[in-house]
Parts: structure tokens; C-alpha cells; sequence
């Protein structure tokens, strides 16, 4: 009983992992378990351990199945190496928390050698946006959401991703190097069995995505959808994901205590990244992430 307990459960293990998005949605609940996947990993040694108990290679090689499906999935993730090089751009993007009493220090933390940050869940007469405004000459916020930027920002206007509150904003900032197009986004969230506006503000994002006609865009914010999320292959391609391009393992920002997905993105296209990861922000519970970008020259948009 125990021998076939574990191949049935080694097999299933190797299924889910390999065939996950195959699996109906089932109210919301899939797309939840994708964002844990790589945990499922977890599994593996507890099987082969039981698996060795049992003295049956038959077995053993059962339990093989899935970590070799794991390894092939995430084992590259592992043993990537950033590209590093020159680069112009320093970003960061981070939810700071909308009841972080810690925001100041967190922002200060965050944005200190950035060149542009983004920030999600900022409170009317909170101390994040005038800690970050002393230290950039130009910004731009609506409601919940800013971003700050060492170069002029010369154009700027509210984002509709579906919402009934504003929680998306569209700038075009004057690099050294070109104009760069920049979104800052906090989608819906998702929950098991509640994933439906999340996934109607992702519809949003990438028709956005498609219509807009700049060169080189950037793509920053929480967008509660981890790298491991069917739905984010609605935006990954035609974007490309700054930490998995760049970054040194899986990038897990979420709960900062200690982070099991990745729902914090920087996200691009017409740019390379050299560099990315993950940080500490006081007092929140989401980590913040960055990337180092390279532009290429270009005359103005």
C-alpha cells in the first residue's frame, strides 16, 4: 500500500508540475496554485525519503519523475548568472504598504541610486511621497500610485485598467538617451476562488500594451500575478521579465517575512536588462524589486 501510495502521489507530483496549465481553473483555485508552484518542490526530497523506506527501486525511480521535472523547470532560474554590462536606467518598483508606519524609511531604503521608482498603495498625506519628492526633481501621482523619476517627465495622464478607482498611470520620461515610456500598475488582487477582476485588469494591461506604439516601454508595479501564473503569459511575451532575464533566483517579494511568489514585476521591451533582485523595504510586506536596464540611442520619439 505504502509503494503505491507514493508512485500515485510521485506521478500526480510530476503531472501538476509539468502539465499545470492543462488543469481547468476551477474557480480561481489553479491560477493560486501555479503562483506556489515552484514549492511543490517541497514534496520531492519527503517522497524519496519515503521511497528509500520502502527498498523497492521501482519506487525510487517513481520519485525520480518529478524532481526531474522540477529541475527542469526551475533548475535554470537557479543557476542563472545576471548578464551584467554597462547600463543607463537603475529601477525600482515597491507596494509600500498602505498601513507601513515605516513608509519613510522604506522609500528612503528603496529609491536611494535609483534613477526611476515606482510606488503602489501610497496614502493621502502619507510620508513616502514627500520623502521620495525631496529626493527626485520629477514625479507624477494619481491616487494610490506615483512614480519618480531623475529625468523630466514631459507627459503624464491617468491609465484606465478597468477599475472604478484610479490605480494606473502613463508616463513618458526624457532620458539622456531617448524617451521612455513608463506604466506603474496595481492590479486587482487574487485570491483562491476570486481571480475574475484580477484577471479582467490584466485584459486591460496588455490591450494597453498592444495599442501603444512606443519603442521602449517599461512596465512597473504589483500586478498580483506571479511568474508562474497562466494569466501572465498574456503580458510575458510580448514583454520581457527583468528577473528572469537578469536576476539571480526566483524573486519572491510576497509576504516580505518570508516571500513564497512573485506578484512585483519590472517588465519591458526596446531595453536590455544587465541586472535585477529583490530588497528589504521597511515596515512592508511586499520586498521591493529592481533592475539595472541598458538603452540604446535613439533619436526622440
Amino acid at each position: 500500500m505504502l509503494r503505491r501510495s507514493i508512485i500515485v502521489v510521485a506521478g500526480a507530483l510530476a503531472l501538476t508540475l509539468g502539465g499545470h496549465r492543462l488543469l481547468p481553473e476551477l474557480g480561481g483555485f489553479t491560477p493560486v496554485l501555479e503562483s506556489l508552484l515552484p514549492w511543490l518542490g517541497v514534496a520531492i526530497p519527503i517522497l524519496l525519503i519515503c521511497a528509500l523506506a520502502t527498498r523497492s527501486w521501482q519506487v525510487i525511480f517513481a520519485t525520480l519523475l518529478p524532481a526531474i521535472v522540477w529541475g527542469l523547470m526551475f533548475g535554470p532560474t537557479l543557476l542563472r548568472s545576471p548578464p551584467g554590462g554597462p547600463s543607463d536606467l537603475s529601477v525600482a518598483t515597491l507596494n509600500v504598504g498602505a498601513a507601513n508606519a515605516d513608509s519613510a524609511e522604506a522609500v528612503r531604503s528603496v529609491s536611494k541610486g535609483r534613477d526611476l521608482v515606482a510606488v503602489q498603495e501610497l496614502t493621502a498625506g502619507g510620508p513616502a511621497a514627500e520623502i521620495l519628492s525631496e529626493r527626485f526633481p520629477h514625479h507624477y501621482r494619481i491616487a494610490t500610485v506615483g512614480l519618480w523619476s531623475r529625468f523630466p517627465i514631459v507627459e503624464a495622464r491617468k491609465a484606465d485598467i478597468g477599475l472604478d478607482w484610479a490605480r494606473a498611470l502613463r508616463a513618458v520620461v526624457a532620458t539622456p538617451k531617448g524617451r521612455l515610456t513608463v506604466y506603474v500598475m496595481h492590479l486587482a488582487s487574487a485570491r483562491p476562488g476570486q481571480t475574475a477582476q484580477r484577471d479582467e485588469t490584466l485584459a486591460y494591461a496588455r490591450r494597453m500594451i498592444d495599442k501603444d506604439g512606443s519603442a521602449r516601454l517599461l512596465l512597473l508595479g504589483d500586478l498580483n500575478t506571479a511568474t508562474t501564473d497562466r494569466k501572465r503569459s498574456g503580458l510575458v511575451p510580448p514583454l520581457s521579465d527583468a528577473q528572469q532575464e537578469a536576476g539571480t533566483g526566483f524573486g519572491f517579494t510576497w509576504p516580505a517575512a518570508f516571500p513564497v511568489t512573485r506578484p512585483d514585476h519590472i517588465l519591458y521591451r526596446g531595453l536590455t536588462a544587465t541586472g535585477a533582485g529583490v530588497e528589504r523595504a521597511a515596515g512592508s510586506d511586499h520586498r521591493a524589486a529592481f533592475a539595472s536596464l541598458r538603452l540604446t540611442s535613439q533619436k526622440p520619439d
